[in-house]
């Protein structure tokens, strides 16, 4: 409005005579302008000054099925509620009945976020939104806000096949599981991730939120506002169904969930034709294992238990397998598999199994001559690890007498080593595995090792709270990150141990007939790959063993979330630590890496080729790269039922993640109704009178800014 103003104001004036604007006009149309330009400069200044910002906070966001939608979102606008900060269960009685000022946005201690204390936050309307602090250290009681019965529904157990074990009936796996990620909220709900911003917050809340004397604080008073706005509703059917919809008629669609998906990584240790077929009569081993977690917030999933510990001893064991000196000659070919998504049903494995089945991978169902799975093992009691198996599938003679010779010969692989193997039990069913979706398609003999015989020993299965600490890695004060990466630790040498057991047992199983004992897994990769997956990714080993157009995935803090994009740093690094422990340095330049199906003799139908970054040369800044060959493949883990267009699926995993426009949190001062209303009152009085005023000095411009005629001037 001022421009327009000043424009039409000096037109008039410039139109009302003949000649140059005078010094004066000038010198006021410079001033108006400096005073336009400072006010667009000082825009976010003013914005910087008003609000403070929350940078390392992770949101809970939504996540739908076939059936139901769950997690949080906010307004599309955000939502906004004066801090009370909640430390102890008496401190809802404000938010909830007594504090005079709602909407209430609750800052609540770590060790209150439970189930009971949520769903109360859930029924009221006095509640806009929820920071939660990290307890430290973590709930002595456990906490898990996963299902009680992971994966329901989506195993091998049903109505159909081992009844009496379907929906956990006979073993409640996660007791400690509250369900809280499977709960859906229409507020939002933001994790504090710094201990100072959680300090900023309450130190607000103190000085001006504390109730005094037992009436309610004065204002201004401390705010919060949480923007995190969902697209998706309802279910994965609506949702894919209204992105499909818009894909189909839109010219710009606007795509409101995605499904989520990522990649297999596997490899095998005799080379195969990843393009072709495995002949029917070869059998091969399958090693299995999951390498995704979750928690109830998002790309929040460090999964110390639920998932590292096991895939880095099969790492491990790979290792140690590719290292012996007639591995070519083995009667059974194995297969190294790390599945992702598994924790959303199964993504990754009921994807291998329905390619299998479909002849769209070069294995089949029929090559598979057993199948032996790493869980949980981190968390041993008297060093024991319980081996699991199907009760069901062994009622058949043939499964029953290759399943016996399975567990004797991991029973045997142990025998001198700090681990002892033991039958968790012929009545007992398997605990939520992979391997149960193999066994719904045929009957396969297999086992599945965890550090549990009943319920999980993790008692922060799916949470923030599984992290190293959880599987009680530690290190001396004062090491460097360098010194920290290469100190072997007591868990690292632990997991090393059930890395020995499982390789030297996995060339028994293959027809390998040579003396196990020299066949030993690597303490120092183990606790390297620990550091790696649980504390620094961004660390020298990482950086040495992974191509350099990808560097950038190397963040601080791992997470193992499988998302929507892919794939995801934890795919990469699997895929490049198991090229780098069982592949083998070639001397081929930059260009015939890259480029090998152009190099004689480099069998890229049964190789993969990679030029990664290598080490630091010790004399300069420079790296020394080279070309790594291995059997290491990747192949899609998107469940079937998007494949299939099936989005309302029973038979396999649909779960999908919504969309957003923005994801942020900021904490400001907001001043009474009243206050706010008077200000709005006399600002729209103000704007009013301006206009009055434009209009009249506007039409009486001609008036107010003619300039008088020279007196001495003559008239003709």
């Amino acid at each position: 409005a001022g421009r327009a103003w000043g424009s039409r104001g000096m037109e008039a004036a410039a139109g009302c005579c003949r000649g140059p604007l005078p010094a004066w006009w000038q010198l006021l149309r410079g001033l108006l302008l400096a005073v336009l330009a400072a006010g667009s400069c000082q825009g976010n200044s003013v914005e910087r000054k008003i609000y403070i910002p929350l940078n390392k906070t992770a949101p809970c966001v939504r996540l739908l099925n076939a059936t139901h939608q769950i997690g949080c979102q906010s307004s599309i606008s955000g939502d906004t509620g004066v801090i009370h900060v909640v430390e102890k269960e008496e401190d809802l009685n404000w938010v909830l009945a007594d504090g005079p000022h709602p909407p209430y946005m609750i800052l609540l201690d770590g060790n209150l976020f439970n189930r009971r204390v949520m769903l109360q936050l859930k029924g009221t309307s006095r509640v806009s939104g929820l920071a939660v602090a990290i307890a430290k250290p973590s709930p002595p009681q456990g906490f898990s806000p996963g299902l009680k019965c992971p994966n329901d529904g989506f195993g091998v157990y049903s109505k159909d096949y081992g009844p009496q074990f379907a929906h956990c009936n006979k073993t409640v796996w996660n007791p400690v599981g509250s369900g809280l990620s499977y709960e859906d909220f229409d507020f939002p709900i933001f994790l504090l991730e710094d201990a100072n911003e959680t300090q900023v917050i309450k130190q607000c809340y103190q000085d001006h939120n504390v109730p005094r004397d037992g009436s309610g604080p004065e204002y201004p008073l401390c705010a919060m506002q949480l923007f995190s706005h969902m697209h998706a509703v309802t279910s994965t059917v609506t949702c894919m169904r209204r992105s499909s919809l818009q894909s189909t008629f839109s010219i710009n669609p606007e795509v409101v969930c995605d499904p989520l998906l990522d990649y297999n990584v596997w490899s095998t240790l005799q080379p195969i034709n990843s393009s072709g077929k495995v002949d029917p009569e070869k059998e091969v081993i399958i090693v299995a294992t999951r390498i995704d977690s979750h928690s109830f917030f998002w790309n929040i999933a460090p999964g110390a238990d639920s998932a590292v510990s096991s895939f880095v001893t099969h790492l491990a064991a790979a290792e140690a397998l590719h290292k012996v000196s007639d591995v070519h000659l083995l009667q059974r070919n194995i297969m190294f598999t790390f599945f992702q998504g598994e924790t959303f049903d199964y993504i990754g494995s009921s994807r291998m199994v329905y390619d299998m089945e479909k002849d769209k991978f070069p294995l089949r169902l029929d090559n598979i001559h057993s199948f032996v799975e790493l869980n949980q093992v981190a968390l041993r009691n008297d060093s024991v690890l319980w081996m699991h198996t199907d009760p069901v599938s062994r009622m058949n003679e043939s499964v029953e007498v290759q399943v016996r010779n399975l567990l004797d010969i991991l029973s045997n692989s142990s025998m001198g080593a700090s681990v002892t193997l033991q039958e968790a039990g012929y009545s007992q069913p398997l605990p939520p595995s992979s391997f149960q979706r193999f066994l719904r398609a045929r009957h396969i003999p297999g086992v599945v090792l965890t550090d549990h015989k009943t319920a999980f020993q993790n008692r922060y299965y799916q949470s923030m709270y599984d992290t190293p600490e959880n599987i009680r890695m530690q290190y001396p004060e004062g090491l460097s990150p360098e010194e920290t990466l290469e100190y072997v630790t007591d868990t690292a040498k632990s997991l090393a141990e059930v890395a020995t057991v499982v390789a030297r047992a996995l060339y028994r199983l293959a027809g390998g007939a040579n003396n196990t004992s020299a066949i030993q897994a690597d303490p120092k990769t183990v606790t390297r790959m620990l550091y790696g997956f649980l504390i620094k990714m961004n660390n020298s080993w990482f950086q040495s063993i992974i191509k350099p157009d990808i560097k950038g995935i190397l963040g601080d803090v791992p997470q193992h979330y499988v998302a929507v994009s892919s794939p995801v740093n934890t795919t990469y690094l699997v895929q490049y630590v198991l090229a780098n422990l069982t592949g083998t340095v070639v001397n081929l330049t930059k260009e015939e890496c890259l480029n090998p199906e152009k190099t004689p003799n480099s069998e890229k139908e049964m190789y993969e080729y990679a030029w990664v970054q290598g080490s630091l040369d010790p004399n300069s800044t420079s790296r020394i790269p080279y070309c790594v060959r291995s059997t290491v493949h990747l192949s899609k883990a998107l469940s079937p039922a998007f494949e299939l267009r099936q989005w309302g699926s029973t038979e396999y995993s649909t779960w999908t993640e919504s969309r957003w426009k923005e994801i942020r949190a900021r904490i400001f001062l907001v001043a009474s109704k009243e206050l706010e209303i008077i200000t709005l009152v006399v600002g729209i009085a103000i704007l009013i009178f301006s206009l009055l005023a434009t209009y009249f000095i506007n039409a009486k411009a001609d008036v107010l800014f003619s300039i008088p005629r020279d007196p001495g001037a003559v008239a003709y």
